[in-house]
């Protein structure tokens, strides 16, 4: 394709950034063409079929003409590879056995919502206080789905939905934006995908309370706080105003329910919403992505204390463009626009905008993800007044690496990502030897040496270095909360049914045996009990794929295989007990 230059690029579109970003690839459901999508005589006419099934159909079409070629592109390579495994190919290594402290895991298999409905992600307790919660409730988002969240009581063991409301009737549901173009496999012709709430991602406070990224009203009503007339301090910096027609994917607001009065509240945020994560302040601020880029690449807070305070959704909200210090004079001026050159006098607002998020307990800075190719990650100063004062400064990740999605950051202030080149990789500031602001700054090409790669585990691709894993996103485990030590990052191993802990520099294969399938978008941990040692305490994830009826079914007739009861989305608690044989 035109717009590729590299390799990496076509490998960061398949793996991570594209294709396995929603489904994993590999698994039994994708090697193999079910019957159910018809005859055909040549494999790359069923691909071309069923990149059309379901609502996601749309989507698979678009991302495979991203990498079409006069050769057949990437369709032509996928019938190729189906036709070698028919005729008996198989991979050229051998999943190794659990080896050392990977005996001691302890996996407890659940299920939630229904195989027609993905579930993103989900939330147990308070990431700053992991006690919050203790036994309690376990919360998901289901994104594009539905509006009914799944709900898993772990000590009762039993799982019920949570119909999440919406403030304003008009806001679009996002069958809009994902018609069913051609009958799936699974559900014919069934829309799957309905949901006006289009819930992402979910965190908690201290209290208890959930706070979802969530759609409360059509993007064609923005608040009047919006405008630079309503003179809202952040609006007179920089206006949010768009009138977006129909369904915009990250056009979300917050949703907050509180479990004790099982009442919902909404915050009406200019800015668009994703990934979400509290700091460590006296405000507990609620700091906020929106994965937009451009003209509404920037970040987002809201000041919860005054918010449960006044209940003004106005007043405790504020975002700010990323703008990086390219005169070098230490603080925030006026700006130039991406698409200018620099100005000696001036500092210059980048387009890049934020995935993940994170707080970093060191010293108080906001970081975030960008999943451009090759990635960069962006720390932000908020400063006394951060409308006016916030300046960025943004890395991107050097060769060998490639290909990010989320990530976070440890207690010491260390950026973590796990890498579409099979990596985990850290950057650390500490580690910078030359300047960090000045002329250039906003390319990103400063401190190659604050990032180090550590290899993850697993097959390469032919004549490749780098396990081919689809890495997800990285959770820190700022409290030792699984037992390997505090500040241990995990990456997600969305190919391999897998978490990834690094431990000493080495990684930590945390593998889900059975069902097949686990594909996890995000990592929480709960400590239950602190006196209860390794039995009180856990990581839990979700199975975060868009196909949950690809996972391993109870009446699979082959191992890995849909059986012809689906499988729901998996919930797994990962413990971590002395060794095998302790109870």
């Amino acid at each position: 394709p035109k717009e590729f230059k590299t390799q990496e690029q076509w490998l960061n579109v398949v793996q991570l950034n594209g294709c396995g970003n929603c489904h994993q690839l590999g698994d039994k459901a994708t090697r193999e063409i079910p019957a159910e999508l018809g005859r055909f005589t040549r494999s790359v006419d069923a691909w071309t079929r069923r990149l059309q099934s379901g609502p996601g159909g749309g989507t698979m079409v678009r991302t495979i003409g991203t990498l079409n070629t006069n050769d057949g592109g990437h369709v032509r390579r996928l019938a190729e590879w189906t036709d070698r495994i028919r005729a008996g190919e198989v991979p050229a290594s051998v999943p190794p056995r659990p080896n050392g402290v990977e005996r001691n895991l302890v996996v407890t298999v659940y299920d939630w919502l229904s195989p027609k409905y993905y579930v993103h992600d989900l939330i147990v307790t308070d990431r700053r206080k992991p006690t919050v919660n203790p036994y309690g409730p376990i919360f998901g988002a289901a994104e594009l789905s539905t509006d009914d969240l799944p709900v898993l009581d772990p000590a009762k063991i039993t799982k019920t939905t949570l119909k999440v409301p919406i403030r304003d009737d008009d806001a679009p549901t996002s069958k809009l934006a994902n018609p069913v173009v051609a009958p799936s496999p699974y559900f014919g012709t069934e829309q799957v995908w309905d949901s006006r709430v289009n819930a992402h991602n979910p965190m908690m406070d201290q209290d208890g309370r959930v706070y979802f990224t969530a759609q409360v009203r059509s993007p064609k009503k923005p608040p009047a706080y919006c405008a630079a007339a309503s003179g809202h301090p952040s609006a007179k910096v920089y206006p949010l105003t768009r009138t977006p027609d129909g369904f915009v994917q990250n056009s979300r607001q917050v949703t907050v329910y509180d479990p004790k009065t099982k009442q919902f509240t909404f915050i009406d945020t200019c800015f668009g919403t994703h990934h979400l994560n509290f700091g460590e302040d006296a405000d507990n601020t609620l700091w906020l992505s929106n994965n937009l880029q451009n003209d509404l690449a920037l970040v987002g807070w809201v000041n919860t204390k005054m918010f449960w305070e006044t209940r003004d959704a106005g007043k405790s909200q504020g975002w700010s463009p990323i703008v990086v210090d390219t005169n070098g004079n230490g603080k925030r001026d006026a700006y130039v626009e991406p698409n200018q050159q620099e100005d000696p006098t001036k500092d210059k607002r980048i387009g890049l905008g934020l995935y993940g998020i994170a707080y970093s307990p060191a010293d108080g800075a906001i970081w975030g993800s960008n999943i451009g190719h090759p990635g960069w990650v962006i720390r932000i100063t908020p400063g006394p007044n951060p409308s006016e004062t916030a300046l960025a400064e943004v890395y991107k990740v050097p060769p060998p690496g490639f290909g990010m999605r989320g990530f976070d950051v440890d207690r010491h202030g260390v950026a973590w990502v796990t890498l579409a080149s099979g990596h985990i990789a850290s950057f650390d500031r500490k580690k910078c030897r030359g300047r960090l602001n000045g002329p250039g700054a906003a390319e990103g090409n400063l401190c190659p040496e604050g990032w180090t790669f550590y290899p993850l585990p697993g097959p390469s691709f032919a004549g490749r270095d780098g396990a081919a894993e689809g890495p997800y996103y990285t959770w820190v485990d700022q409290h030792d909360i699984l037992g390997l030590g505090a500040d241990t990052p995990i990456g997600t191993g969305n190919f391999s049914d897998s978490l990834h802990a690094l431990v000493y520099g080495k990684v930590v294969e945390l593998r889900v045996p059975y069902p097949m399938g686990l594909f996890a978008k995000g990592i929480d941990g709960r400590i239950d009990d602190p006196k209860a040692g390794w039995k009180g305490r856990g990581l839990w994830v979700t199975s975060g794929n868009r196909t949950p009826m690809h996972i391993e079914g109870i009446d699979a007739p082959s191992p890995g295989a849909p059986g012809k009861t689906l499988s729901s989305p998996l919930v797994v608690h990962f413990q971590l007990r002395p060794d095998p044989l302790s109870h």
